[in-house]
This record gives structure tokens, sequence and C-alpha cells, in this order.
């Protein structure tokens, strides 16, 4: 009798395949989003390093954001195909990561821009502003989650999440109030999202205000004015006139660049250009030159004159470069990204994975408003990063990082159910968590 050697699929096996077919995919307009920040920041930041290119390697700088941004996508196509419910046990180590090197970058870090703001761990360096942002979305979605009531949130969950975030802006105070302002308004929306009641969000964005005024005013009255050769100096080498490494706290004046923001009445145009304002200066002109259309990548007048033009005035040249339009069209892909992660999170059924990708949504979208409002005079200067398109290691691997877990949600959370409903598909695309953090999500109700 012959023996037939090919293998018979089982009962098993059969299951098995139809729950690899049942599992849905990630959101493809969240992969639309990245993919295209991924190619423009490519793109803009070809345009934006004159001020880096040499004569021996032009593309040195595009060959070094590329890869980068190689490295970032690795980590977000990785994060989209693990289930989130891994995050609730790598929430507490990579919190304590964070802070663990936000405290060492204050007291021991690398000074940039007259601050201390990273740290070099195996030869990686490490911003701790972009690690304390990512941290206070993962452990806001972690305890407002296991501290869900029926009527809102536990005031012990919106004590811990605002006292955490009062930590993390403490740490970063010393770098800038950007930061600090960042981090509060994470919160603020991650509160909302939650179900805080009106009442106790109020006391908290009331604590953070006077906390916050509190800081600004113990921070002015401890600075020293500084000269405009010192200006000049600094902005230049890095150093005082004396030798020494400027740091924010003793450099950085707030106060004068409030001042100008808000008092100053001569028009920017009749205002001559110096080391205090010259950033801004080049960054109106940048972007007056850009007009309707824009002069396309390459051909930006202002990219050789601009400070940091591939970082914190990026958005600058890609007014220049694609006009007012391309600028309204950028704004509206980061929206749109808000929307989309709100769509999302509407179609959880439980609290965490809302939180986790409205969460992470609000941080860049919120780190993008920033840096829009920065360049273009709305808010007082600060430096803050335009997300996955201004240069910079520790802001790109974040933001993908980002971007994975909402791919993720989205993979295994957010899906309509489209497919019929019995044991195999809801295996595949229920989580399973823990019993203190299965709370319905308040966004549904």
């Amino acid at each position: 009798m012959d023996i037939s050697t090919t293998a018979r699929p089982t009962p098993e096996s059969g299951a098995i395949s139809r729950e690899k077919r049942a599992l849905p995919k990630a959101d493809k307009y969240i992969w639309g989003i990245y993919l295209f920040l991924l190619v423009f920041s490519l793109i803009e930041l070809y345009s934006a390093s004159s001020r880096e290119v040499t004569a021996a390697n032009v593309f040195a700088p595009v060959l070094r954001h590329g890869k980068m941004l190689l490295i970032g996508l690795g980590i977000t196509l990785g994060l989209s195909r693990v289930r989130f419910k891994w995050l609730v046990p790598a929430t507490p180590v990579f919190v304590a990561f964070a802070v663990a090197i936000g405290v060492y970058v204050l007291f021991k870090g690398q000074i940039i821009n007259g601050a201390r703001r990273s740290m070099s761990l195996l030869g990686i360096p490490l911003q701790s502003a972009e690690l304390l942002k990512l941290a206070v979305v993962l452990f806001i979605a972690f305890v407002m989650s296991r501290t869900q009531e029926r009527n809102g949130v536990k005031n012990s969950g919106i004590i811990i999440s605002a006292g955490f975030v009062l930590l993390c802006g403490a740490i970063l105070f010393s770098q800038g109030l950007t930061n600090t302002l960042l981090l509060m308004g994470i919160s603020f929306a991650m509160m909302l999202i939650a179900g805080v009641q009106t009442k106790k969000f109020i006391i908290v964005l009331v604590c953070y205000g006077v906390l916050a005024w509190a800081g600004q005013s113990y921070k002015h009255s401890h600075e020293e004015p500084e000269s405009q050769a010192e200006t000049e100096a600094i902005l230049t080498t890095g150093h005082d006139l004396q030798g020494n490494i400027a740091t924010h706290d003793r450099k950085e004046t707030w106060s004068a660049r409030l001042e100008r923001w808000w008092g100053d009445s001569i028009p920017k145009y009749q205002q001559k250009i110096d080391a205090k304002n010259r950033q801004e200066m080049y960054s109106y002109m940048a972007q007056a030159n850009g007009g309707w259309h824009g002069v396309l990548p390459g051909n930006s007048r202002e990219t050789a004159r601009l400070p940091l033009a591939f970082s914190d005035y990026i958005f600058a040249i890609i007014v220049e470069d694609w006009g007012f339009l391309g600028a309204v069209f950028l704004l509206v892909i980061y929206l749109a990204l808000l929307g989309r992660a709100g769509a999302i999170a509407a179609r959880c059924t439980k609290v965490f994975p809302a939180l986790l990708v409205m969460g992470m949504a609000v941080m860049i979208v919120l780190q993008a408003l920033f840096h829009m409002a920065i360049v273009t005079g709305v808010f007082p200067v600060s430096g803050q990063p335009l997300p996955l398109i201004s240069k910079g290691g520790s802001s790109i691997i974040c933001t993908s990082i980002a971007f994975g877990i909402m791919l993720s949600v989205s993979r295994f959370a957010g899906q309509k159910k489209k497919m019929k409903k019995n044991a195999e598909t809801e295996s595949a695309v229920q989580e399973e968590l823990p019993d203190n953090m299965t709370a319905p999500n308040p966004t549904q109700l």
C-alpha cells in the first residue's frame, strides 16, 4: 500500500492559519503619513544643510540623516508588529531609564547651544528632552488606565500623573521653558481623553500655572544680564568672554526673548540684525522670500546665513522652498495624523490603547505646532525640532517609536468589526491586559 508523504492539514493547523489570516493590518493612513515625512525630511535636510556641506562630500549631511531615518524606519516596522500589551511591563523600565538619563544630563550632560541637553551612551547621543516626552505619554497611559472609576479618574491617578509631569518639567527646566510647557500640554490632552472631571482638571491647570510662574520668577531673579559682545561670543564659540563654557542657567535670558516678542514696538523690518535677534530675523527673511509657491528645494537664499537651519529653524527653509501653500500642506499632514489617531482611539474598547495612540499623536503634533509657532513668531524664540524632519538622532528615534506604537494599537486594538464574531477572530484582535487595566474606553461613552 502506498503511503503518501504529503502532510495533511490538521484542524489545529487550519485554525492557526485562519487566525493569521484574520490578524488585521496596521493603519495605512498612519503609514502613509510616516513615509511621507521620511521622504520630505530627506529633501528638506539637503536643502537646509549648506552650512554643513564640504567640498569633500556634498551629500554627507543627507547620508548621515538618511542613516538615522533608516534606523527609525526599522524601529517603527518592528514595533508595529509587536502587540502593545508588552508595553505594560516595559513602561516602568523605560520611564526609569528616561528619568535617570534626564538627571544625569541635568548635572553632567554635554552642553549644546548653552545648555546641558544630551549625553552619549555606547557612542549613541541621547537627548533627555526627547526621552522624557515619550516617558510622560507612556507613564500617564499606564497610570490612568489603572485608576479609572465610574465617573472619571481617581484622585490618586491624577496626582501621580501630574507629579511625574512636574518632575520631568523640573529636570528639563534649565534647557528652556518650551519643553516644560510641551509636557504640560501633553498631559492636559491625555487627562481630557482619560475622562478627568472638569473640576479636577481646572485644579491641575491652576497648579501647573502657579508652579511655572514661580519657576520663571526664580529664574529671572537669578540671571545675569549679558552684553552684545558676550552674546555674540556664546553663539559663535559656545564660550563666554572669559573662555568659560556658557550654560543656559547663566546666559540664555528668557525674559529678554519674551520682551522682544511681547513688548517690542519697532517693526521687524526696521530693526538692525544683531547677535540676539539674528536667528529670528533671517528666519523671517526666508519665509518672506518663499512667497505663495516658494523657490523650490536647493534654491534657498537664507540657508547659508540662518543658524540651525537644519534643526530648530528648518520650518523657515520649508516655507522658503515651498511657500505658504506648502507650509499649510505640511501643517495639514500633522493635523491629519491627530485626526486619524482619534478615529483609531474611538474604536478601542479599552482605555489603555486609546490613551497610547492619542498620547503619541498629541506628542508629535503638539511639538510640530510649537516648532512652527516659534519659527513664525507666534511664540517666543526657543529650540524645538520639527518631528521626523529636523536633524537629530534622539528626536527621530523617539518619534519613530511613537509611530510604531500607534501602528501597533491600530493593528491589534483599533480595527472595525468586519469579521464574524467567533472565538477565533476575537482571539486574533483582542489584547490580554492585566485585570487592573481593562477599564472601558471613556471616548466611546
